[in-house]
């Protein structure tokens, strides 16, 4: 059974940093595109990145809420996606799940991230 683990959620202050890591299992990982996604208090899913294979040879894209301050990588020989958060503000507070797609329909539990002022 195809499998995501999301972690690295927690608590921190405005402006600190948190780096969440998405451990995959039972995927071809190498051959898919990854997104992270998330969902903020009342909200609906929201895209936030989104990370190419390899050999596409393509640019990661953000949300324009993000760029600059968020960065998604991937380590295809441990079947990892990460999302390195900066300059975190209150509006990043939510759930975030990575995906195999960006509306977020298959995606992991998610991790929970509180910015507090």
């Amino acid at each position: 059974e195809a499998q995501l683990m999301e972690s690295g959620g927690g608590l921190v202050a405005v402006g600190g940093s948190l780096n969440l890591s998405c451990e995959t299992s039972g995927f071809t990982f190498h051959d898919y595109g990854w997104y992270w996604v998330r969902q903020g208090a009342g909200k609906g899913l929201e895209w936030v990145s989104s990370i190419s294979p390899v050999g596409a040879g393509l640019a990661p894209k953000y949300a324009d809420s993000v760029k600059g301050r968020f960065t998604i990588s991937r380590d295809d020989d441990k079947k990892t996606v990460y999302l390195l958060m900066n300059s975190l503000k209150t509006e990043d507070s939510g759930w975030y799940y990575c995906a195999t797609d960006p509306v977020g329909h298959r995606r992991g539990q998610g991790t929970q991230v509180t910015v507090a002022s």
